[in-house]
């Protein structure tokens, strides 16, 4: 009887440029990266209705998440193309973002999950104000909360780069340390 040799593992995904997907997920696993959550609010059903419902808040962990320009202010978020806030954001102009603090973790991982369930649970008990010039909930501890409007969309590989212009930018908080992702954990400072 012919001697088998084990199911050989899955071929990894390797690049015409040499890299694996695994390799480069490793590599930039060793950056440290702030997290931040990215919400932004759907449009009424019938925007020409004042008395229409709102639509649903919704939010994402983001930690490719980076300032651009000082004049004008611009900050540039990273989005799964296709996701729910990649799709959202290409038809909402406004959007909000809060960095989160060490103390917030919670609120990090409940807006990554996979499979989760609908937003409106999830901002069920987290204290948030309505930004004044997006409707944005912005996260009540944040160490910072920005209100953003799309300037420009970029198609990158498989996510969409969406810069914005601040409109309004706060520091609400001054305790605690940021909330960081490294080697894909949630670390604090330290």
């Amino acid at each position: 009887m012919p001697k088998t040799s084990p199911a050989a593992p899955a071929a990894a995904v390797v690049h015409a440029e040499g890299v694996s997907n695994d390799e480069f997920r490793a590599a930039m696993s060793r950056l440290a990266g702030g997290v931040v959550l990215v919400t932004a609010q759907e449009p009424p059903l019938d925007p020409d209705d004042p008395s229409a419902p709102r639509g649903e808040d919704v939010g994402m962990t983001a930690t490719a998440f980076v300032s651009v320009s000082l004049e004008p202010p611009l900050v540039m978020v990273s989005l799964r193309e296709g996701s729910r806030m990649d799709d959202l954001l290409d038809e909402q102009p406004l959007w909000a973002v809060s960095v989160l603090s060490e103390s917030q973790r919670h609120i990090a991982g409940r807006f990554a999950m996979k499979g989760r369930i609908s937003d409106r649970l999830l901002f069920e008990d987290i204290p948030y104000v309505r930004g004044e010039a997006t409707g944005s909930p912005l996260v009540g501890g944040a160490l910072a909360t920005l209100e953003c409007r799309t300037e420009q969309r970029v198609a990158a590989g498989d996510h969409t780069l969406v810069i914005g212009r601040v409109l309004t930018a706060g520091v609400p908080s001054a305790e605690g340390g940021p909330l960081l992702y490294f080697r894909g954990r949630y670390r604090q400072l330290g």
